[in-house]
């Protein structure tokens, strides 16, 4: 069996990933002292866990991908966000603050704390370290409301629709409005609690019947019935 001791490495089921004393996470199980992968994908070391993440759900940063990310820390001068993916978005706090600034961290808890969702850009990925993500454009920032929904990345153009047609029909039945990350991570607002509701089922249903021809349909039939 091969030991995986670098934070981020394909793996197979039986793959032994480490024998570090860690906390076991998702697609992981222990075997004596051995950590061992229960699912093809990427390992996921930090800080005292370890996890499997599996290949149909992994993100992969490309450089000018819109995200969406959970603010998971603060570390000096930066946060650092889940991304829905193997690497951490690490977000820079002169990005926030601007250039040749030096941020405490109660100054950087005041404009982003743990928990915080943001939408952003990965400015920089080079697949050796955790891609730099920015909120520098208008555009861009932290998203104040709304419900956080993961989906497959892969998923994401069948949830947009040729021309946006898809995304499209969901809001305009629901009056929900979506904010979608190519990483796979969406957050919907509704100030109806229906509303709310159907846009959600509207999404489960594209990331589990996506291979579907007639999804469309199928998605327009749910929306327009009373239930959900």
């Amino acid at each position: 069996m091969r030991n995986f001791k670098d934070k981020k490495q394909y793996v197979i089921p039986g793959d032994v990933i480490t024998t570090s004393p860690l906390r076991l996470r998702e697609n992981v199980t222990l075997d004596g002292k051995r950590i061992i992968a229960t699912s093809i994908g990427l390992t996921n070391i930090y800080d005292d866990s370890v996890r499997v993440i599996p290949l149909s759900a992994v993100y992969l940063p490309k450089i000018d991908d819109i995200v969406i990310g959970k603010i998971k820390s603060i570390f000096g001068n930066s946060w650092f966000a889940d991304i829905n993916s193997c690497y951490q978005g690490m977000l820079l706090g002169q990005d926030v603050f601007g250039r040749g600034s030096y941020p405490t961290t109660s100054e950087m808890k005041e404009r982003l704390d743990n928990g915080d969702i943001i939408y952003a850009k990965i400015a920089n990925s080079d697949r050796q370290r955790e891609p730099l993500i920015s909120i520098a454009d208008q555009s861009l920032g932290k998203i104040d409301s709304g419900e956080l929904v993961k989906i497959s990345p892969t998923k994401i153009p069948r949830l947009i629709g040729k021309h946006g047609s898809m995304i499209q029909t969901i809001e305009a039945s629901t009056n929900a409005t979506i904010t979608v990350g190519q990483n796979g991570l969406i957050v919907v607002s509704c100030d109806e609690t229906n509303g709310l509701l159907k846009a959600l089922a509207a999404i489960r249903m594209v990331d589990e019947q996506a291979h579907l021809v007639n999804l469309t349909d199928k998605v327009k039939k749910m929306l327009e019935s009373d239930g959900v």
